[in-house]
């Protein structure tokens, strides 16, 4: 057992086999062997001598852990409750062996047996937590039970009972038994009974959690819609801590539903069940100016009174009635909240969710009242005035972020923003004095200045400004230079590298960002969705790796969580592990990873070490089957990791994100057939008998040639959806999310190739069931297609071409889409071969029955049907333009190798020494990065190239 934790298999392999010679029988050594098997990936024999210790059914501590940890790492849980049900059998007294029966069952979702073992257990030892187990395991079962009305009708009235029978018998202990009672009358919907719980002498248990007792005491209420007891007890709470902004916003809904209702407080009793109840605007306002009252004699300042009061003037607006009121102007508000809370970086974000509260015509007045009240102070008279501390710098960024969100930066004309970029690098580098004792994790107090010149520099580029986009890049260089661990540097980084084609630096970048957990698909698709486009084939895989290996090991871990779940009783978790495990597992993203993984495998391996089939077969891959949940998909992509600081016009939208998701959703559906009809092929390619038809059917292939048709026709829907899609010309900000590769794939006329691919396969399939003799027509199809694919294939060559860096007056200009476009011809290409190798594979067989013919009869003018003709042909093109296009590839190669962009003289000569040294690096990934593209393209090509000199018939 040392040797494994050590991680010395080998060792304990033999160590086991020394003990198995003395003692035969010794179970657990056995066990211990497999282990050490499984480890060093002999599966079958691993099994194999598992399999003989169970089959005992070994009682005994030692074997069943170690078997359990055996069956664990195969990810056989479903084996480890076998092992349990048997050692119960036997020794039907064991409480641990029942527990350890009921976390079998939990680990595979074995409810209803969960709930049976639950009970079994109490049985045994009578103690609480196994008695909830079973009550848990019956919500468990509601939950997951398809019929909402079985849940309402059986499972939870069930539970209910179970509960109100320990209730009755005073039996309740723990915290978490009243948690879960309370979980059952919620969704039972029985709002009255669950607060009569909380609020009754069971309620006092509730104590783990800050106000826990409360807060379920106002989700009641709210379902109940008893708005004066909502008001009543969130004025209470804010009495009790004028910080607490959900109370704030609870305390608002109920005034305003109150009045709507015209509710008075009954003559003689109380208000409401907590006691006293505002119901009038005056009292309203009257509260929030005795909250600010207070506050001012604090000795730390809040800032939940101030920020009420400006939600109480916009929602008073909103209603029409605000002037009546007198509670100020919001102007006014805003500036002495800046004068006393400006130095915090929170200063900008609370003021961001009021400043619709201005006039347009104000802002710019605003701001220089802003601006007025920030010590700043300047060396020389027309020098820029500088912060002299920490305060004044967080003040003004405060003010800088503002201007920015107002608009004010983007109606300047190009030469104003030029200049304030220069005056935020200048303010930045200012900045980094105070910094100097930063340690390498924290950021500097002035990142922001250089993320907003960025900014604007981005909105430079989009007007056409070439240059601007080479100078975000060396300020974002730079800045992380200073601040290697400010995330905002490296994602805007990943983005921009991306937007130019050069992926090289991007997968660096992403590492170091050090992703965890749940970020592998919130984040991923910032990097998932440009390996492979860009031709870096060999990070496309381990970063499909890196997402897979997440979501697969979630399957694993979340079923861990529920067995700590139940072993704490922390029951209310238990629905949450769940949803969190569907959420992944219908996430966008692990199905695009899936999708790509595959047909990425494909394209590195099949054909070059070994054939398409056994590729598919490796994957079990079947064109039949699509396990993508299209109904359920989520889009749990953060489309807002990217801080930005635009007005609302320029940012994310809703609406943005609707069409993004659905753009992603064609596009998925598109590979994702495509990968299907691919794996169809190896299903039609056998020899058959030709003119047989009854057989045919009997063999099933006529069905296989029915999958691939009918995969063919919903292909040119998902086509023709997504073309629709495309016409919309959508512009999405420049921040938000990329856009899908399908845009290219339909322009430079991959799509065309590859449809017409799949058609050639249907032809082909014809001609071999009906055989050479009368099939004229259909050979002279097949000659047809073979002559426009070439044609086809020579297009999208010739958008190919290019060069991918050009040098003009200066500045560079990159293409990237001819990256795009080579990455697409590899891929369409291997398509091609592998249908022209279904092709060869009909054609070989019908060519030697020829021969035989023709030695039979002695005869050398046997007339070799037009097909075969045809099919040569064809090869041969595609030999010639495959090595043309590996020529182009070299030639590209050559020209990114010799290409000295350090010798450019940088036009803005305003370029310091320093930035001029970044904006070398910048240019040098950039280069590197095409070049590398470029070699992979062509190393994958040339394995192309080969496989095509063999389809000789």
């Amino acid at each position: 057992a040392d040797y494994l934790d050590n991680g010395n298999n080998k060792m304990a392999i033999q160590q086991a086999d020394k003990l198995l010679k003395k003692h035969k029988d010794l179970h657990c050594a056995k066990v211990l062997k497999a282990i050490g098997l499984q480890r060093t990936g002999k599966q079958d024999e691993a099994y194999a001598l598992a399999q003989e210790v169970a089959a005992l059914e070994p009682t005994d501590d030692n074997s069943l852990q170690a078997l359990t940890i055996l069956y664990r790492e195969m990810h056989r849980p479903e084996l480890v409750t076998k092992l349990y049900e048997a050692a119960v059998k036997k020794v039907p007294s064991s409480e641990e062996y029942h527990s350890h029966l009921f976390m079998a069952y939990a680990r595979v979702g074995e409810y209803k047996k969960m709930q049976q073992a639950g009970m079994a257990l109490y049985k045994i030892v009578p103690k609480n937590p196994y008695y909830f187990w079973s009550v848990m395991s019956l919500i468990m079962q509601s939950i997951s039970a398809q019929d909402e009305n079985l849940s309402k009708t059986m499972f939870l009235p069930l539970a209910e009972r179970m509960v109100e029978k320990m209730v009755k018998e005073d039996k309740i202990e723990a915290e978490a038994e009243v948690e879960l009672y309370y979980m059952i009358l919620e969704r039972l919907e029985k709002y009255k009974e669950a607060l009569d719980v909380v609020r009754g002498k069971l309620g006092e248990k509730l104590t783990s959690e800050l106000q826990s007792r409360e807060n379920k005491c106002m989700a009641m209420y709210k379902k109940l819609c008893r708005w004066p007891e909502c008001n009543a007890l969130s004025r209470r709470l804010l009495l009790k801590n004028s910080d607490d902004w959900q109370f704030y916003i609870t305390y608002f809904d109920s005034v305003f539903q109150l009045i709507d209702e015209s509710w008075t407080p009954p003559p003689e009793e109380e208000h409401s069940l907590e006691g006293e109840v505002h119901y009038s605007i005056e009292q309203a306002v009257k509260f929030i100016e005795e909250r600010i009252t207070e506050e001012s004699r604090n000795t730390r300042p809040l800032r939940g009174p101030y920020l009420a009061k400006l939600e109480l003037i916009r929602r008073l607006r909103y209603r029409g009635c605000n002037d009546e009121y007198k509670l100020g102007d919001p102007e006014e508000l805003m500036f002495q909240y800046f004068k006393k809370f400006g130095d915090k970086p929170c200063c900008f974000t609370d003021l961001k969710v009021f400043v619709d509260l201005l006039p347009s015509s104000q802002y710019t007045k605003f701001i220089s009242q802003l601006l007025e009240v920030i010590p700043l102070s300047a060396a020389a008279e027309n020098e820029i005035a500088l912060p002299a501390d920490i305060k004044a710098l967080q003040q003004h960024l405060c003010v800088v972020q503002l201007s920015r969100l107002l608009g004010i930066y983007h109606a300047m004309d190009k030469k104003e923003k030029l200049i304030v970029v220069q005056e935020l690098m200048l303010r930045y580098r200012h900045g980094l004095e105070f910094g100097k004792s930063c340690l390498k994790t924290e950021l500097q107090f002035s990142d922001y200045y250089c993320l907003l010149a960025v900014h604007l520099l981005l909105d430079l580029w989009l007007e056409g400004e070439e240059t601007a986009v080479w100078q975000c890049l060396t300020l974002l260089e730079e800045g992380l230079s200073r601040s290697p661990s400010n995330a905002q540097f490296k994602l805007l980084l990943i983005r921009i590298y991306c937007r130019l084609g050069a992926f090289e630096p991007v997968a660096e970048l992403y590492s170091s960002l050090d992703a965890k957990h749940i970020q592998h698909d919130t984040i991923g698709y910032l990097l998932t969705r440009y390996a492979e486009a860009l031709g870096h084939y060999t990070a496309a895989s381990q970063s499909c790796n890196f997402a897979l290996r997440f979501f697969h090991s979630n399957q694993k871990d979340t079923s861990e969580y529920i067995i700590q779940a139940y072993k704490y009783g922390a029951f209310e978790k238990i629905p949450e592990f769940i949803a969190f495990r569907n959420r992944l597992n219908s996430s966008l993203h692990f199905a695009q990873v899936r999708t790509e993984r595959m047909l990425l495998d494909l394209l590195l391996e099949a054909n070059i070490s070994t054939s398409l089939e056994e590729s598919i077969k490796s994957m079990s891959l079947s064109p039949e089957e699509d396990d993508i949940p299209w109904k359920d998909l989520r889009d749990n992509r953060d489309l807002t990791v990217l801080f930005n600081w635009d007005p609302k016009d320029r940012d994310i939208s809703e609406e943005h994100r609707k069409l993004s998701l659905e753009e992603e959703t064609m596009w998925l559906r598109i590979r994702s057939l495509t990968l299907r009809l691919v794996s169809g092929l190896p299903t039609l390619s056998h020899t058959i008998q030709p003119k047989n038809s009854e057989k045919t059917a009997e063999n099933g292939v006529s069905s296989k040639i029915d999958t691939v048709r009918s995969l063919l026709q919903q292909l040119e829907a998902a086509v023709d959806s997504g073309k629709k899609f495309l016409e919309q010309k959508i512009q999405y900000p420049v921040l938000g999310p990329p856009p899908t590769r399908m845009a290219g794939f339909f322009s430079n006329g991959s799509c065309q190739c590859q449809t017409s691919l799949f058609y050639l396969v249907s032809d082909i399939y014809e001609l071999d069931t009906n055989g050479l003799e009368d099939s004229a027509e259909i050979q002279e199809r097949i000659g047809n297609s073979l002559k426009s694919l070439v044609e086809r294939l020579t297009d999208l060559f010739n958008k190919c071409k290019g060069d991918l860096i050009e040098v003009r007056d200066g500045t560079l200009k990159t293409h990237p889409n001819l990256l795009e476009n080579l990455v697409f011809f590899v891929e369409t290409i291997s398509i091609a071969l592998w249908v022209s190798s279904y092709c060869d594979s009909v054609l070989r067989p019908f060519k030697s029955n020829l021969q035989k013919k023709k030695k039979k009869k002695k005869e050398s003018s046997v007339a070799m049907p037009p097909v075969f003709t045809h099919f040569l042909d064809y090869v041969t093109e595609l030999q010639t333009l495959t090595s043309n296009v590996i020529d182009h590839i070299k030639g590209l190669e050559l020209i990114l190798t010799a290409l000295k962009l350090e010798e450019l003289s940088l036009k803005d000569t305003l370029l310091l020494q320093e930035e001029k040294k970044f904006t070398k690096t910048v240019q040098g990934k950039v280069q590197s990065s095409y070049h590398h593209s470029v070699q992979e393209i062509g190393e994958l090509l040339k394995k192309r190239l080969d496989t095509i000199k063999k389809l000789k018939i």
